[in-house]
């Protein structure tokens, strides 16, 4: 077996390091049975690299290669054609020659061949780089074959290729190229067949795309395809396309462009029969390989080959249930303004916490609505509460039951009795309720922080699994969630009411400003006076202007400065009550404030720049003002209207209940974050003494285990190092992928829509959560740590949690992607009488930084300017 070139039957998946993923594809296709692949053989990567061992001067240029900014174009576009050229102009060594001359003796010298790249980092389960490399068509004769593999290899080096590997930190040097020589088959027809779905996910549909000729013409964009789509043994859709063109081979080498006669044009490129036959040979693939595929097929002669099977690398994962059952599962990161990617540890630690199952699938978490939605009373209080908090949720869950072939109708288990999901009993409008629950809590974990300090190994677990039990206790104590629930309800009666009495839409919002016991809001207005302590030290001010991102240690420069002692003490003293939160808090595994206390001073250094003293104190009162405005407005108003001493006493029960309950809203998780914060500390800790053991190589390993993982490791002393790297491999292919709000049990992603026919022409549609209309400059934000916010600016961004709270102080309006009626950034943007609007798709591509808009809090959608209503830029 020569180290340069190996058969197709020598290859199988497990050598993408020695024929790239291409061609270990290939391999592994060619040992199903019954599935055809011409034949052909792979030049391996061994070759690759003797040739670049031939041209030292190629590392220098690699260095500097990998040096470039993804953006620098011009850069890019000059240095990778010098190493092409340089690839291009190195002789093929003539044992390695020979080898390739042999292999293609096999397929018949004068064979036309396909020359395809096969880079070792392509076509692989979490990155397919489709199209990054070459391929070559219609190859005829040896010294044709050898000049097209050296253009294989100099392919690896196409701008395209190295900007995208740029783009995703793909060390230049560690993707080798392999290239793919393959016997010609000259179809009459040839496509794409996706094993499931890849719009909507549906892993019961098979979509088949297919044209005359040779499939490049539907690869590169010249010809639209036929689209079939097969749900077992039938074609349940199908769209045949005006077909202009296809190529075809041409006798003198490569391929040609060929008119369809207007007669074929609009003939399906294949018949039903050979459709279902396609996506059942799909099928068996897909089983083999594990995994939905994307295939490359061609109809020759009656029957069909394939060139080419790779996973398909943007489905969002099926939760596991393996009961073969149908579910419909809700995303918990939608609802907690969390959709980024989870490590294990925090994921298992959040299961553990949560009071209903939670089923985890591309490092985030899912609830199973199918059995709600199965009974149609449980089914009417699930959409009525889902709907009213996020309406692409309801909607999507309404698609659903109304096809009526998914979800099975079941009577109701309990007749006559109360409803799954009723409102809790009543309770009294009584301030002190909410004082209690909170001293309650915060007595709780004084006593998590004292009583965990003795226990460490297997005891330290013990400890922390018996405390989740006393976290759940408080977390889900029913006068809790009646305080909870009360202020909602009251929030929505308030809104009907007013609505229907005065024609007012969303007048609770302001009623909600400035209400007592929101800790979320108190943090942002807290970091308000954490700057009018620094603002009177230039000292300590320019200091922070000078302090790294990644500077931990700044705290204990401070007190050298004059009035650093007491800038160095407020901001301590603020952590101590907030430094617990963090952007993406319910993952335990995320750095916390008190962690990365740098993260804070873009926030302060703001603070000082754009605020007065005493800003955060007025921000309070003025809103407290406002809403005492709006109350007697209000009340004067109901007075006014038949029965209006009746109404009126109703409305201010009403907001009485808003006022006294609504600010709670924002304890739970507090609490919840607090106690996780104990525990990490404890838990690195336990890590640290593991490292110090040898049985941990870093520190952080412990986040890419589960908790009763990290149990069994504190236990025996033993960890699978495999399992962890394999671990941070997921996480970081996770992190590219875009959770659902509704998903099947299929894979289907369901889309919900606000169906709304009321918007003005080009208008963002979402959620009105926040009352108000406000214009201003976008602020296209993705990461709180680059926030760079002037006032009036508006806010836009995928989601809000309570770490997003500082910046609410300097924004005049927010926008998000994520959100519903009762979360984060909802709640907080009425506190702070900021005019919002949530739930808007794709907000963050449609709105470009520095664009003024106009946030519609009350109709709830956002406008772009017009250019002339633009800044000059």
């Amino acid at each position: 077996m020569s180290r340069y070139v190996l058969g197709f039957q020598e290859i199988d998946r497990r050598q993408v390091a020695v024929v790239g993923g291409k061609g270990a594809n290939l391999g592994e296709l060619s040992r199903i049975a019954d599935i055809r692949v011409p034949a052909g053989f792979c030049v391996t990567t061994d070759a690759f690299k003797r040739i670049m061992a031939e041209a030292p001067s190629i590392h220098d240029r690699l260095d500097r290669l990998a040096r470039l900014e993804p953006t620098d174009r011009e850069a890019i576009v000059a240095l990778s054609a010098e190493i092409r050229r340089t690839i291009d102009g190195i002789a093929i060594p003539d044992d390695l020659a020979a080898a390739i001359a042999r292999s293609l003796a096999r397929l018949g010298a004068q064979a036309a061949c396909a020359v395809r790249s096969s880079a070792t980092a392509e076509d692989l389960p979490t990155a397919s780089f489709a199209g990054q490399q070459d391929t070559y068509l219609n190859v005829v004769g040896p010294a044709a074959i050898l000049q097209h593999v050296s253009r294989c290899w100099a392919s690896l080096f196409t701008e395209r290729a190295v900007t995208y590997r740029l783009r995703n930190g793909i060390d230049h040097r560690k993707v080798q190229m392999a290239v793919v020589v393959q016997r010609m088959v000259f179809p009459q027809a040839s496509g794409i067949l996706f094993t499931a779905d890849p719009v909507t996910g549906d892993r019961k549909i098979a979509s088949v795309a297919a044209s005359f000729g040779l499939g490049e013409a539907l690869v590169s964009g010249l010809v639209n395809a036929d689209v079939y789509k097969v749900r077992g043994d039938e074609v349940v859709a199908r769209a045949v396309a005006a077909k202009q063109l296809a190529i075809y081979a041409s006798p003198a080498g490569g391929t040609r462009e060929q008119a369809i006669t207007p007669e074929r044009r609009e003939q399906p490129a294949l018949t039903d029969a050979q459709i279902v036959r396609l996506a059942q040979l799909g099928r068996r693939i897909e089983a083999h390989f594990g995994c939905p595929q994307d295939i490359e097929w061609c109809l020759v002669d009656g029957d069909f080959q394939f060139v080419q099977s790779r996973p398909i690398t943007t489905l969002f994962p099926i939760p596991a249930a393996g009961d073969g059952a149908n579910h419909v599962y809700i995303s918990v990161g939608h609802q907690q303004m969390m959709t980024d990617a989870m490590k294990p540890l925090g994921i298992s630690l959040w299961q553990l916490t949560a009071a209903r199952p939670m089923y985890e699938a591309g490092g985030r978490l899912f609830v199973d609505v199918a059995r709600q939605l199965a009974s149609p009373a449980s089914r009417a209080s699930l959409l009525a509460v889902l709907g009213k908090g996020d309406p692409l949720i309801g909607d999507a869950l309404q698609t659903l039951i109304d096809r009526d072939d998914f979800i099975p109708s079941h009577p109701d288990e309990t007749p006559g009795g109360p409803p799954a999901g009723a409102p809790p009993a009543p309770i009294e409008t009584d301030p002190a309720i909410v004082a209690e629950l909170i001293g309650r809590s915060q007595s709780s974990i004084a006593a998590l922080q004292r009583d965990i300090r003795t226990k460490s190994g297997p005891a330290l677990l013990d400890f922390i699994l018996a405390d989740i039990q006393e976290l759940k206790r408080v977390l889900f104590d029913p006068q809790s969630h009646q305080v909870i629930m009360a202020a909602m309800e009251a929030f929505w009666q308030l809104n009907d009411h007013l609505e229907t009495w005065l024609g007012e839409t969303n007048a609770a919002d302001t009623l909600a400003q400035s209400v007592p016991h929101n800790v979320t809001s108190e943090m942002g207005l807290a970091l308000l006076d954490v700057a009018d302590a620094i603002r009177p030290h230039p000292d300590v001010v320019a200091f922070l202007q000078h302090v790294d991102i990644a500077d931990d240690g700044f705290l204990d420069a401070m007190p050298e400065l004059a009035g650093g002692r007491e800038a160095r003490d407020s901001i301590r003293a603020w952590l101590d009550t907030y430094g617990m939160r963090c952007v993406g808090e319910i993952d335990i595994t995320r750095p916390r404030w008190s962690e990365r206390p740098a993260t804070l001073v873009p926030l302060i250094l703001g603070n000082i720049a754009n605020f007065e003293p005493g800003a955060g104190q007025r921000r309070f009162e003025q809103g407290r003002q406002e809403a005492w405005q709006k109350e007697q407005d209000v009340l004067e108003r109901v007075r006014a209207l038949p029965d209006g001493e009746l109404k009126a006493e109703a409305v201010k029960r009403l907001i009485d209940r808003v006022r006294t309950f609504s600010g709670y809203r924002e304890y739970p998780k507090y609490g919840i974050v607090s106690r996780y914060f104990v525990y990490k500390q404890a838990l690195l800790e336990e890590a640290e003494r593991l490292m110090q053991a040898h049985v941990l190589r870093e520190q952080e390993d412990i986040f890419f285990l589960t908790f009763q993982e990290l149990h069994d490791v504190v236990r025996t002393n033993h960890v699978d190092d495999q399992l962890i790297r394999q671990r941070k491999d997921a996480y970081s292919s996770y992190q590219a992928l875009t959770p659902p709000r509704v998903l099947t049990s299929d894979g289907e992603v369901i889309a919900g829509a606000y169906r709304r026919d009321d918007l003005p022409d080009g208008a963002l549609v979402g959620l009105p959560v926040s009352a108000g209309t406000v214009e201003g400059r976008a602020r296209v934000i993705l990461d709180l740590a680059e926030a760079d916010l002037a006032p009036g600016d508006i806010l836009v961004t995928t989601y809000t949690d309570p770490s997003w709270t500082p910046l609410f102080v300097a924004i005049t309006g927010l926008v998000t992607e994520v959100g519903g009626l009762m979360t984060h950034g909802a709640v907080i943007a009425r506190e702070y009488g900021l005019p919002a609007v949530v739930g808007v798709e794709q907000a963050t591509r449609l709105i470009r930084d520095g664009q003024r808009i106009r946030v519609h809090g009350t109709d709830g959608y956002v406008e772009i300017l017009p250019e002339s209503n633009q800044p000059d830029r």
